[in-house]
């Protein structure tokens, strides 16, 4: 009976890792190689860029940026919410983007500065950024480490299970 257990407590001390493993991954990896992150909360971008998606974004200079690029900027009067549009059109003379997002008839009413560039949209995944509020706030850090610490000690317990069986 103890030899079952833990095999079932070292199992699922496993999965657990594997999961929060999985889950902070595509959060941490791509800040280690120089892109943000960013989630997608409405539906401008629809149906290429689903709302719930998870954005992978690069700095870009400006003038490299090009029409039918996705990028990421500082909207809204004070500069404080972040939106994803396509440019329609970089002009460089004035120093902004015309932009406009997929689902939208018309394009943005206001020119993106360049100054409030944050960069160009290089992958999207579906999904992904329903996960993002949930383990970026202090309290789904600590219920990420809360799984680890379980996990660990379910895999110590299987350890110990194991060979205390064999004794």
């Amino acid at each position: 009976m103890r030899k079952f257990f833990a095999v079932v407590s070292s199992a699922l001390g496993a999965l657990l890792i594997a999961a929060v493993i999985l889950i902070c991954l595509p959060l941490t990896v791509p800040r280690l190689m120089g892109y943000d992150v960013y989630t997608i909360t409405s539906g401008s971008m629809e149906p290429k860029i689903p709302t719930g998606s998870l954005v992978y974004v690069k700095a870009a200079e400006p003038q490299d940026v090009a029409p039918e690029d996705v990028i990421v900027f500082l909207g809204g009067q004070d500069g404080g919410t972040v939106i994803t549009h396509r440019v329609v059109e970089n002009q460089e003379k004035d120093r902004a983007f015309i932009t406009k997002g997929d689902a939208n008839e018309a394009n943005d009413v206001t020119p993106v500065p360049y100054e409030r560039l944050l960069g160009r949209v290089e992958r999207s995944v579906p999904v992904l950024g329903y996960f993002l509020p949930a383990v970026s706030t202090l309290q789904g850090k600590l219920s990420l480490l809360g799984v680890l610490a379980a996990a660990v000690a379910l895999r110590l317990l299987g350890g110990w299970l194991k060979r205390a069986d064999e004794e």
